[in-house]
């Protein structure tokens, strides 16, 4: 066990607290580990042994931390940018508090690598994101620790809420903390839990994770009004109880260095009114890179029943140079190289012919409008922000927002294309059905990472849109094979004027290779026949088109002459080309990269059985379940769906 002094006194607060007085922003020295390098770290086994340390022990942990933090991710790529930036912040509160007793909710929690590692799992941190390794985010099915598994923004305060209330009407005496970054604050359910929190509990501690940044930089009024703090050399305006409360911590000394704000920024509001209308006692601002000060503002906070905010500044990659530079591309990322920063060069990506195509489009049609929910790095659409900028919007982490934008603009003859994950399509669900398809509005919806999404596990994998979009009425949805069909596509939506109408298309690469000339208009419901054949006919829906192709390669070696179909349209589908399959051969399969329930090839056995057309069906998808995280081509071999097992699937049917 590690032997440690006693260190309780407290570091003076600096004359400006919104400027992080940083340690050297530099690279590692070394482009390799040594894993004798940390002698603290190595040390820790679970949070206990964090409340051991003393005040400069735990800056070397924080030191070790990043470090061990930078190398790890170099090797499975991940969220380096947001974890180097709660270093401090993680190491205090499991200093001040005791998990699993006392609950930490991370708002999204891709930012809880560092309290993995102080919750048991520092030798496992280089199996972050990998496949049966750590999990990107909080898991419940992880470790006890993890108290609320999340993926999407916004979601903190009112889980944070319910454990509070839960634990006031069981009459324990746990601590709940909600840790949420500014990007949170522009997040619809973030300011529903706020309206609440006053009239439901009296002990609450909510942390304000302050650094100007989502996955890309923050958007819109209220990220305006955080930065306005960042921005200002002086205090504005402070509450008295925040300059109480500075004294109590700090000294007189720190509390008359609080003065009144210059006369050109007179106008600055102080977001402690903001929170004080919603009842909550508002702190800070305070360096949250500052373990000292976090630890007895925390032991404040824990003596004090109340419901309270904690405002902390933080800096976005610090400790490391090349996340510093680009904190949107280190947000989350891939592999790179820990000297350097950079990533391995790839092909472009779905994403980028998605932006790209769409961009030249709207250079040509004036009436074209891309929105994103705080993703133009994600969905590309940041080559339209900077190429055209006025036929941009991004409205901040603010799906249902974005969704009834696009319907008032498509109101006014504008052709909007929102472009949004699949897997945070889902939150705009009642908007698509109530706003856009009743009225029929022609809003072109763009669902990006359609599909497995690798890596980033369950909360990401975007396996769900065929089935919540194939019910609802008069909507248009299409998933096109390679890039030349992607492009047609997109030009198709564009002309479409008759209701809401949608793709689907995957994270990383799509098959195919780019061709010259414009695209072109293609017929809404009419699938492409590739192959004929008479024994099978396979329908590979997207980018598992190319498994069907090696699926048929395979089963005409066994002389099972086979038809292969590129159906395009999930809906409507092309009934009168399944329906000539199906009379012609013995057995159809289907592909598709979504679940099997109520996905593509439920649609085929739902209209052949409406046609009274017996022809067994065969489907490759994936399982009713949740997708775990983990490389692609080792998830597809556990759940079958490699063309192997088609092939085996095919002649059991067959009765070969």
């Amino acid at each position: 066990m590690i032997r440690l002094s006693e260190d309780t006194a407290i570091p003076p607060l600096t004359p400006q607290l919104l400027r992080i007085v940083t340690e050297p922003n530099t690279t590692p020295d070394t482009e390799s580990e040594d894993p004798g390098a940390y002698k603290y770290l190595s040390e820790i086994k679970s949070p206990e042994d964090v409340k051991k340390l003393s005040n400069a022990q735990l800056e070397l942990l924080a030191k070790e931390i990043r470090h061990k933090l930078i190398h790890a991710v170099a090797v499975t790529g991940g969220h380096i940018g947001p974890n180097l930036g709660v270093v401090e912040l993680t190491i205090a509160l499991h200093a001040v508090f005791s998990t699993p007793k006392d609950r930490f909710v991370f708002d999204v929690s891709h930012q809880a690598y560092v309290h993995k590692m102080l919750t048991g799992r520092y030798d496992q941190i280089h199996t972050i994101r990998q496949y049966e390794g750590l999990n990107g985010y909080m898991l419940r099915t992880e470790s006890e620790h993890d108290i609320y598994g999340a993926g999407h923004a916004g979601t903190a305060l009112s889980a944070a809420l319910g454990m509070a209330v839960g634990r006031d009407l069981a009459g324990s005496d746990e601590e709940v903390v909600c840790v949420a970054g500014d990007a949170a604050f522009t997040c619809g359910p973030t300011f529903e839990a706020l309206n609440n929190i006053a009239t439901s509990t009296k002990k609450l501690i909510v942390v304000l994770n302050d650094n100007e940044w989502s996955i890309d930089k923050n958007v819109g009024a209220i990220a305006k009004y955080f930065n306005a703090l960042q921005t200002s050399s002086t205090y504005s305006h402070l509450h008295r109880k925040a300059v109480d409360f500075i004294e109590k911590v700090a000294g007189k000394k720190a509390r008359n260095l609080v003065h009144k704000v210059e006369e050109g920024a007179k106008g600055l509001i102080m977001p402690s009114v903001l929170f004080e209308e919603f009842g909550l006692h508002y702190y800070g601002p305070i360096d949250g890179h500052d373990v000292h000060t976090l630890i007895q503002t925390f032991k404040h906070l824990k003596e004090h029943d109340e419901p309270a905010i904690l405002h902390i500044i933080t800096e976005k990659g610090r400790g490391y140079k090349p996340a510093l530079e680009n904190p949107g591309k280190f947000h989350g990322l891939g592999p790179y190289e820990v000297k350097t920063g950079a990533t391995p060069s790839a092909a472009p990506t779905a994403s980028d012919i998605f932006a790209r195509t769409l961009t030249d489009m709207a250079k040509k049609d004036k009436e074209i409008v891309a929105i994103t929910a705080a993703m133009p790095g994600g969905t590309k659409l940041s080559i339209m922000k900077d190429e055209l900028p006025g036929q941009y919007f991004d409205v901040g982490i603010a799906e249902e927002h974005a969704a009834l934008f696009a319907c008032g603009l498509a109101t006014k003859g504008l052709k909007p294309f929102l472009a949004i994950y699949s897997t945070f399509m889902q939150r705009a669900y009642d908007m698509i059905i109530h706003d856009m398809a009743i009225q029929k509005l022609p809003v072109r919806l763009c669902m990006d990472r359609a599909g497995l999404s690798g890596d980033d596990g369950p909360t990401h994998h975007g396996l769900f849109d065929i089935g919540y979009l194939r019910p609802v009425p008069d909507l248009v949805h299409m998933q096109p094979k390679d890039e030349p069909e992607l492009r047609d596509m997109l030009f198709t939506m564009a002309q479409y004027e008759d209701g809401p109408i949608a793709i689907r298309y995957p994270r990383g690469p799509i098959a195919g290779v780019p061709v010259e000339g414009e695209p072109k208009l293609l017929t809404i419901g009419e699938s492409e026949v590739v192959e004929d054949g008479s024994d099978v006919a396979l329908f590979g829906l997207g980018t598992f088109f190319t498994m069907a192709a090696e699926t048929r390669e395979e089963l005409e070696k066994q002389g099972v002459s086979t038809a292969l179909v590129n159906p395009r349209w999930i809906k409507p589908m092309d009934g009168k080309t399944i329906e000539e399959m199906a009379r012609k051969v013995k057995v159809i399969c289907t592909f598709e990269d979504h679940v099997l329930p109520n996905g593509y090839g439920c649609g085929v056995i739902e209209h052949l059985s409406d046609a009274g057309i017996t022809t067994k069906v065969v489907r490759i998808g994936w399982p009713d379940e949740f997708i775990e995280h983990g490389n692609v081509p080792d998830l597809r071999e556990k759940h079958g769906i490699t063309v192997k097992h088609a092939v085996e699937k095919v002649l059991k049917a067959l009765g070969k």
